[in-house]
């Protein structure tokens, strides 16, 4: 079976970037590269307090491309598969794996990420088309290098994560 070129874009959502992220502009380019490129987009959707299906805070950032064939997910935990129906949506498409872009880098990217892998799914991270704001910790720039230096070490027997910048990816799918 080939392999599908899918990008699953988490949490890029007008509620969540209510808190500045970093690079909104540049990372909302790469993920509309991705989404260009892709064969199936699914949109991660996080609800919680006022950010819930119908409101205005819940909708995907209007700079991003929709494809009306996408499919959306929507979640109430940072894992995107914890109590959803996207392993279900997943195995239905046929998709056994998939790029992960989006926000937060230290929240919900990351779990989703750690657990996708976990699952066995064949997961590669668009190592500059994600996101985060400031933490009292550490700046978002730190988080972002941190997470990718984790995620492209991050230990699961015969399923590496891979950890790729946008142009590789798209390189490498326009040669598939």
């Amino acid at each position: 079976m080939v392999q599908q070129r899918v990008v699953m874009v988490v949490d890029m959502q007008l509620g969540v970037f209510a808190t500045q992220r970093v690079a909104r502009d540049i990372c909302c380019q790469r993920i509309n590269q991705l989404i260009d490129a892709a064969e199936q987009v699914i949109f991660i959707q996080h609800a919680e307090a006022d950010m819930q299906p119908g409101t205005e805070a819940f909708e995907v950032l209007p700079e991003l491309h929709q494809p009306t064939s996408a499919l959306r997910v929507t979640k109430t935990a940072c894992d995107a598969f914890w109590r959803t129906s996207l392993a279900q949506e997943l195995e239905a498409a046929g998709i056994t794996g998939f790029v992960v872009c989006g926000c937060a880098t230290d929240y919900c990217v990351d779990a989703t990420i750690k657990r996708a892998a976990g699952l066995g799914y064949r997961v590669t991270v668009a190592e500059d088309a994600h996101t985060t704001a400031n933490r009292p910790a550490a700046n978002a720039q730190v988080l972002i290098a941190h997470h990718n230096d984790v995620w492209r070490n991050f230990t699961v027997p015969g399923n590496p994560v891979l950890v790729q910048p946008v142009a590789s990816i798209l390189e490498q799918w326009a040669g598939a």
